[in-house]
């Protein structure tokens, strides 16, 4: 039987968030080893063995060690390729677009989408002042990567294909926030075929429990 494996960091912030969803699709044991990030405990000599760059996620499974997100999904859904949802792609052509689509998240959409939910959720919750400026600005750049996935999406029902994978869960978090809690849902939804998107991988039963998690 496989090792439980251990995520630092909180259920409700965005990173820890994507690798709970890959978990959860993919039916791996988990326990939550909550990192209270509003806290500062990301900056505690413990976390900081863990992760030298004080950022959460952090997956530990006995002595193996992981960090970024991105890779923790990649590796963990290779690991248990062969249980739970395929979120790789079954050919090798399949495999390059998801990884495509992962880099366009990682390059592209998480920058801008990352600002808009620091400044407009985060920022209050600790009395920062919001960046009128880098918010229009984080908006707008935002505005145009979601037209080229508006582009890509009426062609294939998911980013990669025709397939549920990684490149599209990889999206859950942010989408979330700007649909439902920082007040840019018209982002998502004033266009058809990303609105289509959303609401289909938003209403996954493993996103769904992500959501219970607290």
């Amino acid at each position: 039987m496989a090792e439980v494996v251990k995520v630092y960091g909180q259920a409700l912030v965005s990173s820890p968030r994507r690798v709970l969803a890959c978990f959860i699709e993919k039916g791996i044991e988990f326990e939550i080893v909550h990192v209270d990030l509003l806290k500062g405990e990301q900056r505690n000599p413990e976390f900081l063995k863990l992760q030298p760059f004080g950022v959460a996620p952090v997956t530990q499974q006995g002595d193996y060690t992981l960090y970024e997100s991105r890779a923790i999904i990649r590796y963990y859904s290779e690991k248990y390729k062969s249980q739970g949802t395929d979120l790789l792609g079954k050919t090798l052509e399949e495999k390059g677009l998801v990884e495509q689509w992962l880099e366009v998240e990682a390059q592209n959409y998480n920058a801008p989408a990352y600002d808009l939910v620091v400044n407009l959720l985060v920022y209050p919750k600790l009395g920062i002042p919001v960046n009128a400026d880098l918010v229009k600005e984080s908006e707008e750049k935002l505005g145009k990567v979601l037209d080229v996935y508006e582009e890509r999406l009426s062609k294939s029902k998911y980013l990669a294909g025709d397939f549920f994978s990684l490149a599209d869960l990889s999206h859950l978090p942010f989408n979330h926030n700007l649909v439902n809690a920082i007040g840019k849902a018209y982002l998502i939804e004033d266009r058809k075929h990303v609105k289509a998107w959303w609401d289909d991988i938003s209403s996954r039963p493993a996103w769904k429990k992500v959501l219970e998690l607290k």
